[in-house]
């Protein structure tokens, strides 16, 4: 299936559904791939087609699982990017889980973290990154 026909999924049809693919991306820099077959891109280049069609609707909210998982260090930055443009352009919310967490400070205005699926830190991601408890769970009890 080509790229043109991912908002199907989406319910989009015909002139509205050219646009906003037309529109997702040129926003995700896929325009020029638009007729090629999603199977022969990268995984970096999967992930932004991911994006470009959990976008379409410019959802209030949207849950991201480990967007930046297996991508190179400029995929990583690229995706980074995307996700706060979401929030900062369109005012939506990112429900984000992620274990890089560089990532996750550079871009998270709260942060949650969970260790084997108990609650150790709850903040801004200053005080999460200085919590003793996360620091031994995630950096080791030497840091």
């Amino acid at each position: 299936e080509n790229l043109e026909a991912f908002g199907r999924f989406h319910g989009l049809r015909g002139g509205e559904l050219r646009k906003a693919v037309q529109w997702a991306l040129a926003w995700t820099g896929l325009s020029d791939r638009a007729r090629e077959l999603t199977k022969t891109f990268s995984g970096g280049m999967k992930r932004r087609v991911n994006i470009a069609c959990g976008v379409l609707h410019r959802p209030r909210v949207l849950l991201l699982d480990e967007p930046s998982s297996g991508l190179n260090v400029e995929e990583t930055e690229d995706m980074a990017r995307y996700i706060l443009d979401i929030c900062e352009e369109w005012g939506a919310t990112v429900l984000l889980i992620e274990h890089d967490m560089g990532v996750v400070m550079d871009i998270s205005d709260r942060v949650v973290v969970l260790d084997y699926g108990k609650k150790i830190g709850d903040g801004i991601p200053d005080e999460v990154r200085s919590s003793p408890e996360v620091i031994k769970a995630y950096l080791g009890a030497g840091h």
